[in-house]
């Protein structure tokens, strides 16, 4: 029965979630008492949400279409860098420029990405376009550690709530999905046993 109302979930999303014309997921599909849906056509980051919450594979083309959009439009275009949570994010916003800063960096949707690319990496080239977005959040930390919210477009500074728990679970998460994935990838080829774990037992 499970299994049939997810089978269920996912036809639906297929069909009414995934915007052929706009190559990529919907942030919000609102039905209309003419039985038609009203459209929310803002990229928002959220949208990674069908792969990681398993109903879409990372490698399905729908996903691939959606992650390239939510960098695309969502990646700071400053020497900062990071995703924004979604299009016109005025929450502590600090400019008016949303084509090239469509928001403020948040951590956790910046490590989205990195979580895409961890999860659909199938060798250790495709498995290290993640560890740059792992870098780019352990830089901005402050000397304590503490991550915060948000990060300044401009100038890097800490925005926000500070520290963040979402934050720091987000990184802790996300560094943890590489570590099993290098594991799976990195096989000693005499015993099969993850490499990374050969190396460790052999300290």
């Amino acid at each position: 029965m499970y299994k049939r109302a997810a089978e269920e979930v996912k036809a639906a999303m297929d069909t009414y979630l995934y915007s052929k014309e706009h190559n990529r997921f919907l942030k919000t599909i609102i039905p209309s008492k003419n039985g038609s849906f009203e459209t929310d056509l803002t990229i928002d980051a959220s949208i990674y949400a069908p792969f990681y919450f398993g109903v879409f594979a990372p490698d399905d083309e729908k996903t691939i279409n959606t992650m390239n959009s939510i960098k695309n439009r969502l990646w700071i275009k400053t020497d900062v860098g990071g995703i924004s949570r979604y299009e016109g994010d005025k929450y502590h916003s600090a400019t008016a420029d949303i084509h090239n800063v469509p928001g403020n960096p948040w951590y956790i949707c910046t490590l989205w990405l990195a979580q895409w690319h961890i999860a659909k990496a199938k060798n250790m080239d495709e498995l290290k376009e993640a560890l740059p977005i792992l870098e780019w959040v352990a830089s901005r930390a402050l000397p304590s550690g503490v991550l915060a919210e948000q990060v300044h477009p401009y100038t890097n500074q800490p925005l926000s709530v500070s520290p963040l728990t979402w934050s720091h679970a987000a990184f802790v998460a996300t560094a943890l999905e590489y570590v099993n994935k290098l594991e799976g990838i990195e096989t000693c080829p005499s015993c099969g046993m993850p490499v990374f774990s050969h190396e460790r037992l052999r300290r």
